[in-house]
C-alpha cells in the first residue's frame, strides 16, 4: 500500500495555508481495486480552542464513499464548490473512485446520484452505521484502509472497458487547460457530442461541459493558492475566456468568491 502525496490539493481550496490544524492524507488502493478506486482519503482536524471555519472543496468528476459519524453515504460528483464546517475535532474517511469506477458496483447511471446519495447497504451489504464502527474505530490509517479493502474486494465487479475510455477523456481535459469546448473533446476522441454526453451521464454523472469548467477553475484557484498567479487578466485569457467578466462570473459560481476576493485571501470565513 503506497502512501499518496498530500499535494496537489486536488480541489481542496486553501489547503496550502491550512497549517497543522488540518490533515489530509491520500493512499493508493490495492492492485486489484485500483481500476475502480482512485485512492482512499482521510481528513482529520483539531480546532479545539480555535474558531470553527468552513473548508471549501471544488469537486472532481469522481464519486466518493464518505464515512463519517451519522453521515455515511455514497455520493455522485457535484458541479459546484461545497463547504464543510470544521469545528472541534473530528475525522472523515473517504473512498474516491476512478471516473466511472463506481458504475460497475451500482450498474445504474451515475447521473441518478446527483443530489441523491446512495445508502451503503446497496453496494456493500452492511448499514452505514456498521461501516462507521468498523472503520472509524481502527487505531490508524492503515487499519482503516484494510477494513475497506476487504469489503470492496468481496464485491469486486467485472471491469468495464468504458471506464478506461472515460478516464482517457478526463485525463485529456485535465492535462490541456486550453480546452474550453465539448466539441474539442469529441473531435479528439472521434465521437459525436451526443455519444460523449451519454457516456458522461452513465459513467461520470455530470456532463462534459461541467467537467471542463471544474478543471479550469480548480486549476486557477490552486495557482492562486500557491502564489503562482497575480495577473487575473492574463489568467482568464490563458484559460480560454474571451473576457475577464465571463471568467469572474464562472469563478464565483463555482468557487464561491470572485477571483479578486480569492486572491486577497478572503475565502475562509465563519458565515
Amino acid at each position: 500500500m503506497n502512501h499518496a502525496q498530500a499535494r496537489p490539493s486536488m480541489g481542496v481550496l486553501g489547503l496550502h495555508g491550512a497549517g497543522d490544524r488540518f490533515r489530509l492524507e491520500r493512499y493508493s488502493a490495492s492492485e486489484a481495486l485500483s481500476p475502480f478506486i482512485k485512492h482512499y482519503w482521510i481528513v482529520q482536524w483539531n480546532l479545539d480552542g480555535d474558531a470553527p471555519y468552513h473548508q471549501h472543496v471544488v469537486p472532481n468528476p469522481c464519486a466518493n464513499l464518505v464515512v463519517e459519524k451519522n453521515k455515511t453515504l455514497f455520493y455522485g460528483p457535484g458541479k459546484e464548490r461545497f463547504s464543510y464546517l470544521l469545528e472541534g475535532s473530528g475525522i472523515v474517511f473517504g473512498v474516491k473512485f476512478q471516473p466511472g469506477g463506481l458504475y460497475p458496483f451500482v450498474n445504474r447511471e451515475l447521473s441518478e446520484l446527483t443530489g441523491k446519495p446512495l445508502e451503503v447497504e446497496v453496494i456493500l451489504g452492511i448499514k452505514g452505521s456498521v461501516l462507521e464502527e468498523l472503520v472509524l474505530a481502527q487505531p490508524d490509517d492503515l487499519h482503516k484502509i484494510q477494513v475497506m479493502e476487504r469489503l470492496f474486494s468481496a464485491k469486486l465487479p467485472v471491469y468495464d472497458d468504458n471506464i478506461t475510455l472515460v478516464n482517457q477523456v478526463i485525463d485529456f481535459i485535465a492535462d490541456n487547460g486550453e480546452i474550453s469546448k465539448v466539441e474539442q473533446v469529441a473531435l479528439k476522441f472521434d465521437m459525436n457530442i451526443r455519444r460523449l454526453q451519454r457516456l458522461f451521464s452513465k459513467y461520470i454523472g455530470v456532463n462534459p461541459k461541467s467537467v471542463i469548467r471544474l478543471f479550469r477553475l480548480q486549476n486557477a484557484a490552486e495557482a492562486m493558492d500557491l502564489g503562482q498567479m497575480q495577473d487575473l487578466v492574463w489568467l482568464s485569457a490563458e484559460l480560454g475566456y474571451h473576457d475577464q467578466s465571463h471568467f469572474s462570473k464562472d469563478f464565483k459560481a463555482v468557487i464561491g468568491r470572485s477571483p479578486e476576493q480569492y486572491l486577497a485571501g478572503m475565502l475562509r470565513d465563519d458565515s
